[in-house]
């Protein structure tokens, strides 16, 4: 696809970078990665010693203009974000940029001052500073931008939709991409041409990555792996392209198939059509060395990739009918949960990985994220996990007894994600963010040995994994967080950088010996859980859940 520029202009405080930030993760979401040039970090770094005048400030745009042209002339997308004060030197940038997309961000001064907490403004205004471009040096409205919102009266999101949808019309992105799951008539002649098809039978696993790929949750991957995306992530943790992409999200079949197209069935119910673009021959054993880092069979990931088929079909997928849950309040599109971010007025929101009940140190994790992100996303996986994990029916129940209880109802969206559990560690870590993003993210914990599984990973491997990637290249900022527990000597959950104290001051209970005390009837310690959790789990047990 043809690569375009995103040109935000307006006044300082405006809120240009709040609004590149939240187009960067929709556009990333929509499977068009982009860069952010923003007017600050480039004075810095490559405007270092110009002024404000009017000289220098052209000289500044320029280059950030330059810089935005060849991202775009290579196929990416790059969002500029500076107040760009005078229409000659934009309309020059217009004539040499190809796919140039003005946005003028407006704001009346009113609103600004406003909202100005360092006072620059009425500092302008009382003439202590100079050259302060819309007090005493001049702003020029752009007459033809491609869009105009304004910010003073419309909220970010009512601002990036507007900009999303023109660029729609434009050609730049395509918005059915976030979700193409038919409905209505749509869906009903869909089934009946899939009655008409040959049906491969799939796992609950292949429902769960068909269901992802068609909603836009592994974005942007828009159907199952050909052979250079498939050999690119095993060896990379790249697709082809050059996007970050951790995971092979590949079809395997137990045979060859010669048809264009197929119905997937789960269960003898048609679930999705598979246009199939190619049929290659996988490596399990790179596959496991490289993603699971091992070969051993006892590994769950490993045992599965061995065990199946090597040869896989490639190809987008229309998806009928959603991985069947209990959880149906619950179990939003990534479309739905950005959506919801929206009408919650969040302007960041941090994501949230697990597979088991959320104990005290998680809680710990999650509220000290709260005190610097509008909004959390308990984004737990209900999709298959390796025998001995608490259920997903179990863990829901303790999850709503969690947030009733102990969280801001504001301030927090509990909603499923259907993906099947790898135990990939630093990989699926990387994985988990990047479907995170796609759900509306801006932020994700990445704590201790996430996503492993034994020993075969180190306790913060993933969180090492990540420095394979550039800042901004996943479109999602990382927490990282250290060991947490609970301190019998501080009184207070606490972690490896702030308690001074012994090991055998810090309670930690691992998930095996949370099930045998569970197993043996004895309780949990309200250091390590919430009552509510403990009762639910002890009730769980008895009535025979693992």
């Amino acid at each position: 696809m043809s690569g375009f520029v995103i040109w935000l202009t307006g006044l300082s405080g405006a809120g240009k970078s709040t609004i590149a930030q939240r187009l960067q993760a929709e556009l990333a979401a929509l499977g068009r990665p982009a860069e952010i040039l923003d007017g600050d970090e480039v004075r810095t770094h490559l405007s270092a010693g110009l002024g404000f005048s009017k000289e220098d400030r052209d000289t500044n745009i320029r280059r950030i203009g330059y810089v935005a042209r060849v991202l775009a002339r290579s196929g990416g997308v790059a969002i500029t974000a500076a107040i760009s004060p005078y229409r000659e030197v934009r309309d020059e940038l217009r004539s040499l940029t190809p796919g140039f997309f003005e946005v003028y961000v407006r704001c009346s001064l009113e609103e600004l001052v406003r909202r100005d907490v360092k006072g620059l403004y009425a500092k302008a205004l009382r003439g202590e500073i100079a050259n302060f471009t819309g007090v005493n040096d001049p702003y020029e409205e752009p007459p033809n931008a491609e869009v105009t919102v304004d910010t003073d009266r419309e909220s970010v999101d009512a601002s990036v939709d507007r900009i999303l949808t023109a660029l729609a019309r434009r050609g730049y992105v395509n918005l059915a991409a976030a979700d193409r799951t038919p409905t209505g008539d749509e869906l009903a002649e869909a089934l009946a041409r899939a009655a008409s098809l040959p049906a491969i039978e799939v796992s609950a696993r292949d429902h769960a990555d068909a269901y992802m790929l068609a909603t836009g949750a592994l974005s942007p991957l828009r159907g199952f792996m050909d052979a250079r995306d498939y050999h690119s992530v095993v060896q990379d943790g790249r697709l082809a392209g050059g996007a970050p992409f951790t995971i092979p999200i590949v079809l395997r079949l137990d045979g060859l198939i010669t048809a264009e197209e197929v119905t997937l069935t789960r269960e003898g119910r048609p679930v999705g059509v598979l246009r199939i673009s190619e049929v290659f021959q996988t490596d399990p054993d790179a596959e496991a060395a490289q993603v699971y880092g091992t070969s051993d069979q006892a590994h769950p990931g490993v045992a599965l990739v061995q065990a199946a088929g090597r040869t896989a079909a490639a190809g987008e997928v229309q998806l009928l009918a959603r991985p069947e849950t209990a959880f149906a309040g619950y179990d939003l599109t990534p479309a739905e949960v950005r959506a919801e971010r929206g009408r919650r007025g969040w302007s960041t929101m941090v994501g949230f990985q697990t597979r088991n009940p959320v104990h005290r140190a998680h809680e710990y994790l999650q509220k000290v994220a709260l005190e610097s992100v509008d909004g959390l996303l308990l984004h737990p996986l209900v999709g298959e996990t390796k025998s001995g994990d608490i259920p997903a029916d179990l863990r829901m129940r303790c999850y709503e007894a969690l947030l009733a209880n102990y969280y801001p109802a504001d301030r927090v969206l509990l909603a499923t994600n259907p993906a099947w559990m790898r135990y990939a560690g630093p990989r699926e870590a990387v994985f988990h963010a990047i479907v995170r993003r796609n759900f509306g993210c801006t932020h994700f914990i990445v704590g201790r040995d996430h996503a492993g599984v034994g020993n075969y990973y180190g306790t913060y491997d993933a969180q090492l994994f990540f420095e394979r990637y550039e800042p901004g290249e996943l479109g999602i900022e990382i927490l990282r967080f250290e060991n947490t527990f609970y301190c019998t000597a501080c009184g207070a959950m606490a972690s490896t950088r702030t308690c001074p104290h012994p090991a055998d001051a810090r309670l930690s209970l691992s998930g095996t010996r949370v099930r045998e005390l569970l197993a043996h009837g004895e309780g949990l310690p309200v250091e390590f859980t919430r009552p509510e959790i403990a009762e639910i789990l002890a009730e769980g047990v008895t009535a025979g859940h693992p």
